[in-house]
């Protein structure tokens, strides 16, 4: 259908071939890593061709998928109805995102709150030969695990990611009112804080007392703090695209949903880092009498 020919305020996608492609390459990756973790087809663990295989299908997936969405607009497509659209989907998006958290939160809770009940009252009576084990986890965090000090590292890290939505939010706010030098700047300023928290977490886990393995502190801790830590370098990617786009003069104050829409992610990472500060860092240590 020729776009002059549109009677209506809603826009029918073009067949595409990226949702397919966009499958495999989900696929690969998780085989990949499955690879890499433990070992899959004959091939060895430790093996990372396949997984970086998977990650640079997805990349090649989103950057033409986007991509198609970006011309999309640029051709008139994206009417006020179709905005809206838009909008509920990137609502949605984050409320999976939510729940996705709320998992890892739930079991670093579930970990906390009912070790005891796991271990048992009478455990090194009536597990004698699990005696020496159950006794890591009759305390939470389990005995031998040194944990952050929240008020060092972390707090900085807290600090720089309310900075940047701060300036995340002055960028936004400067576009609205077509103040676009201002609006390359809060994007600059964002990113570089966004970078500085990924260096910073990245110094913090060479340094970390505990390790993946071996205790569900461990496990439970990294496992939230480092999909967040994904998510914060997805975030400076979105927002690295949003300044180019910027630059290039493919925003103007009445349209630009992709950085508004990087905006509201930036903002989701800030509230799942403040989430994870206070009962991933502080509740533990202060358990721990620090």
């Amino acid at each position: 259908m020729a776009h002059d020919e549109v009677k209506h305020d809603y826009h029918l996608v073009n067949p595409s071939p990226w949702p397919l492609l966009g499958s495999m390459s989900v696929v690969v990756t998780a085989l990949g890593g499955v690879t890499f973790m433990k070992g899959l087809f004959g091939l060895e663990k430790g093996t990372w061709w396949l997984l970086a295989l998977g990650l640079a299908m997805v990349a090649w997936v989103m950057f033409g998928w986007w991509r198609e969405v970006i011309k999309e607009g640029r051709h008139g497509d994206h009417t006020p109805v179709v905005m809206i659209g838009l909008r509920y989907g990137m609502i949605l998006f984050i409320a999976s995102e939510v729940m996705f958290f709320a998992g890892w939160f739930w079991s670093f809770f579930e970990f906390a709150i009912f070790n005891s009940a796991r271990v048992g009252p009478n455990w090194d009576a009536a597990n004698p030969l699990f005696a020496e084990g159950l006794s890591r986890f009759r305390d939470w965090p389990p005995v031998g695990v040194e944990t952050f000090d929240p008020f060092h590292l972390p707090l900085m890290n807290t600090l720089i990611l309310l900075l940047s939505g701060t300036t995340v939010t002055w960028a936004h706010h400067a576009l609205q009112h077509d103040d676009r030098s201002g609006a390359k700047l809060g994007l600059l300023l964002t990113i570089l804080l966004g970078m500085m928290f990924t260096c910073l977490q990245v110094f913090e886990y060479q340094h970390a007392q505990f390790t993946f393995d071996g205790t569900l502190y461990g496990s439970a801790f990294f496992m939230a703090t480092g999909f967040h830590g994904a998510h914060v370098v997805i975030g400076t990617l979105f927002l690295i695209v949003c300044l180019l786009r910027l630059m290039a003069g493919n925003m103007s104050a009445e349209k630009h949903l992709g950085f508004e829409f990087a905006a509201w992610y930036w903002h989701f990472v800030d509230v799942v880092w403040i989430f994870l500060f206070a009962f991933v860092y502080v509740v533990p240590f202060l358990a721990h009498g620090g």
